[in-house]
């Protein structure tokens, strides 16, 4: 029935090219055998087995019969059972009475499986093999979604390479190789745009399993993005020597960060910018030119508020703790800088501190609020 050479072959194959076990291709193939065995020549409710050797090509066939005590299953079909009831009918091909168990094995326990060797056929007929190769492809499948997302379910949270596939209604589809990505339009950032066969580089933040296969969910938006976009250009970041404590981003126009280093000869913000700016110019290049600040963190409240409010200047900031909110006074000349082009600035502010802020002028005119929002 089966070709050694051939399925030792394909065995090799799928193992090397897809990363499928040889064991989940084994696993496949008895399984398919024992459904092939029953559907030709089992009875109702048998519990049919194989074990097959890959390397001889014999295949023996077993029936699996459980333990049952008789005072816990149901012998006449024919008999009312309540909704409630738990018990199952008694089928002689898939239990076996517990004193009869014990008559084959002394100290076989309820639930436990008694196993029986059957005669192996050789001829399962035109409908029993294509059952089994139906089976045999629906495993390889299965193993091979478990591979892919093994794989990539280790470099979720990192970013990723891949190529555009197509272009679906704004959606891009990404060849990743042995799966697809999907980067929704939402995702991307805004201005930005792809042709067929251009790579892509993206943050990996789910892998989804579907009935159509898996899927990868990816962003270029998303601020995790950002922060590993400078883990591969600062070794600091890498290293745990400086920490990234908060980011706040409007994907394709500004970002910023609060960064900290763990120790005190590091500069936290020289290491993110790098020598003559060439780390942070690299991100925003990858970016399409997103502009960002980079700030050192502080635990003191009204230190960070103003670093955040940077390149503003400011010259008094009241806060309220227990409101986490913060009234910030500057000079005429840098009120523009603090409240930024549609109060981008003081609301970047605002989602990176958790504050929020109301920029006043120094004859305490409010000029602009910002809500604090949760930082990611």
């Amino acid at each position: 029935m089966f070709d050694l050479k051939v399925i030792n072959s394909v065995l090799s194959e799928l193992e090397e090219v897809r990363g499928i076990p040889r064991a989940s291709i084994i696993d496949a193939i008895e399984a398919a055998l024992a459904t092939a065995y029953k559907k030709e020549y089992g009875k109702r409710g048998q519990i049919i087995r194989t074990t097959f050797d890959i390397n001889t090509g014999q295949t023996e066939f077993y029936q699996v019969k459980i333990v049952v005590d008789g005072t816990r299953v149901i012998f006449d079909e024919s008999e009312e059972v309540p909704a409630e009831d738990l018990r199952e009918y008694y089928n002689p091909e898939k239990h076996i009475l517990i004193e009869d168990a014990r008559k084959i094995k002394k100290d076989a326990q309820l639930d436990e499986e008694v196993v029986f060797p059957i005669e192996s056929k050789g001829d399962y007929g035109r409908i029993a093999a294509q059952t089994a190769k139906q089976v045999i492809m629906q495993k390889i499948r299965e193993a091979e979604k478990t591979s892919v997302v093994s794989e990539f379910g280790e470099r979720e949270g990192q970013i990723v390479n891949g190529t555009v596939q197509r272009i679906e209604r704004g959606n891009i589809f990404v060849d990743m190789g042995r799966a697809t990505g999907l980067l929704p339009y939402e995702e991307q950032i805004p201005g930005e745009r792809f042709s067929q066969g251009e790579r892509v580089r993206a943050f990996l933040y789910r892998v989804e399993e579907s009935p159509r296969g898996v899927f990868l969910r990816l962003s270029r938006s998303h601020p995790k993005f950002l922060e590993k976009l400078f883990e591969a250009e600062a070794p600091e970041l890498a290293n745990g020597a400086v920490v990234i404590k908060a980011i706040a981003r409007e994907a394709g126009y500004r970002s910023k960060i609060a960064a900290e280093a763990k120790d005190t000869h590091i500069d936290p913000v020289g290491s993110l910018v790098g020598q003559r700016g060439v780390r942070v110019s690299t991100v925003m290049s990858e970016l399409r030119g997103e502009k960002i600040d980079i700030i050192e963190w502080s635990a003191d409240s009204k230190k960070f508020i103003e670093e955040a409010l940077s390149p503003a200047k400011v010259l008094e900031i009241k806060v309220n703790e227990e409101e986490k909110s913060a009234v910030v006074m500057v000079a005429e000349d840098q009120q523009s800088l603090a409240i930024g082009k549609g109060g981008q600035n003081v609301r970047l502010a605002a989602k990176l501190t958790g504050w929020k802020i109301d920029i006043q002028s120094a004859k305490g005119e409010d000029l602009a609020t910002a809500e604090a929002q949760a930082n990611i």
